[in-house]
C-alpha cells in the first residue's frame, strides 16, 4: 500500500515549521439553543494519532462528524491539508470514517465490501483486487474474504470495516469509537494492532472514545473536552503527570484533590495550608502564585507512600483505612482523615506480602515528595 508522508518531527506540535493537516478555527455545532461543540480551535498533525477524549454527551462525536463532513459547522472554519473545506460534502474530502456500528453491508461478502467504495470511483478492477488483497493482508483477514458479515465475529467484523476505510488511502482516518463493542481482552489487543497499522501507513487517525485508557494507550495527544469545549490537549504522560483544570485532573486516573490556598511561594516551592488535609502541603510549582489564592493539589494515588510514623513537616497526613479493594498485582486503600475527607493510596501487592499487610481499621501515615504532586487553579 502506498505510504503517505509521515510528518518529518517525531513531536509536530511542538515544530513551528510543521504546517497541521487539520485546522479547527473557533468552530461552533449548536442544536437549538444547545451548544454541543463552543468555538474550538485546535491543530491535528500530519501522521498523529490523535483522540478525542470525553464523556458521553461532551461534543466529541459531532466535532467528528464534523471533520467528516456529515454536520455543518453553525459557525467557524475547517481546514484539511490547507483547504477550507467547511462547506464540502463528505465524498470530495481527502478523509474516511469508520462508523461505530461498522455499517457493513450484510448481502455482500468480506471482499466485496472492502471494494465497495473503490468501485463507486469506477476503479479499474485489477487495481481493486490488487488494494482488497493489500488491506485484507495489512488487517489479517485474508481467510475471511469470502465470509458475510452475519458470519463474523465482533472483532472480524471491526477489522473489516478497517481494511474498508483503509482501502480509498485516505489522508485521514477518522474512528467513532471503534472499539466499543469489544470485549476487555480483545479491545486491549486490538489497540497496540491499530497503533502499528497507524505508524506503519503514516496516515492521520482520528479517534473518539470515552475510554481514558484507550486514548492514553494509543494516542500521541489527546484532546480532553467537557460541556463542548476542551479543557486540555496534551500527550498522554503530559496529561496524566500535569492535569491543566481539576476535570482534567479527575477524569485521566484517578487522584486525590486537596483544597487550600497558598502561604508563601518561594523558589519554585509552594506552600498551601489545607484543612481537609490537616496539614501544610509543599507543592514544587515553576508560575507565580499569590498568598491567600485558593487553589486545590492533586497527588496521584501510586505517589502516596507509608510512612511509620506520622510527622508534622508538610505532606504528611494520617488517617484510618476504611476500605480495601485487591487488584491482584495491587491494592487500592480507601483512608479517611480527621476532617472526613477520603483519600487513596495504592500499594503493590509484592511489598504487601513482604511486609505486615495492612488491614481494615488500621490508622496510617501517608507521605509524598513535594515533586509528586501538582497545583492546579482552574
Amino acid at each position: 500500500m502506498t505510504q503517505i508522508r509521515p510528518a518529518s518531527s517525531e513531536q509536530p506540535w511542538a515544530a513551528p515549521e510543521e504546517e497541521p493537516i487539520v485546522r479547527i478555527d473557533k468552530v461552533t455545532k449548536t442544536f437549538g439553543s444547545t451548544y454541543a461543540v463552543d468555538e474550538i480551535s485546535l491543530n491535528i498533525h500530519r501522521g498523529e494519532f490523535f483522540s478525542l477524549l470525553g464523556a458521553s454527551g461532551c461534543g466529541k462525536t459531532t466535532l467528528l462528524r464534523m471533520l467528516g463532513g456529515f454536520e455543518t459547522p453553525t459557525s467557524g472554519r475547517i481546514y484539511i491539508d490547507g483547504q477550507d473545506v467547511t462547506d464540502v460534502p463528505p465524498y470530495l474530502r481527502p478523509i474516511n470514517m469508520m462508523f461505530q456500528s461498522y455499517a457493513l453491508f450484510p448481502h455482500m461478502n468480506v471482499a466485496q465490501n472492502i471494494a465497495f467504495g473503490l468501485k463507486q470511483e469506477r476503479m479499474p478492477s485489477a487495481l481493486i483486487r490488487e488494494r482488497v488483497a493489500e488491506v485484507m493482508a495489512l488487517v489479517q483477514i485474508e481467510k475471511l474474504a469470502t465470509r458475510k458479515p452475519h458470519q463474523l465475529s465482533g472483532g472480524q467484523r471491526q477489522r473489516v470495516a478497517l481494511a474498508r476505510a483503509l482501502a480509498k488511502q485516505p489522508k485521514i482516518l477518522l474512528l467513532d469509537e471503534p472499539l466499543g463493542a469489544l470485549d476487555k481482552k480483545l479491545r486491549e489487543h486490538t489497540q497496540f494492532e491499530l497503533v502499528n497499522i497507524q505508524e506503519r501507513l503514516g496516515i492521520t487517525f482520528i479517534i473518539v472514545t470515552h475510554d481514558q485508557e484507550e486514548a492514553m494507550t494509543m494516542s500521541s495527544r489527546i484532546a480532553l473536552m467537557h460541556d463542548g469545549r476542551i479543557e486540555q490537549v496534551d500527550a498522554p504522560r503530559r496529561m496524566y503527570e500535569f492535569p491543566a483544570t481539576r476535570y482534567a485532573a479527575s477524569f485521566i486516573g484517578s487522584v486525590n484533590l486537596f483544597n487550600g490556598h497558598v502561604v508563601s511561594h518561594e523558589n519554585d516551592m509552594v506552600l498551601i495550608h489545607s484543612e481537609e488535609a490537616g496539614s501544610d502541603l509543599l507543592v514544587h510549582h515553576s508560575q507565580p502564585l499569590n498568598p491567600g489564592m485558593e487553589v486545590t493539589v492533586a497527588i496521584r494515588p501510586e505517589k502516596i507512600a507509608v510512612r511509620d510514623h506520622h510527622g508534622d513537616d508538610p505532606n504528611s497526613i494520617h488517617g484510618i483505612i476504611q476500605e480495601i479493594a485487591y487488584l491482584g498485582d495491587v491494592s487500592i486503600y480507601h483512608v479517611e482523615l480527621p476532617s472526613g475527607k477520603r483519600v487513596q493510596f495504592t500499594q503493590s501487592n509484592v511489598l504487601a506480602l513482604a511486609e505486615q499487610p495492612l488491614t481494615w481499621g488500621q490508622e496510617v501515615a501517608l507521605n509524598w515528595n513535594a515533586y509528586s504532586c501538582g497545583v492546579l487553579t482552574q
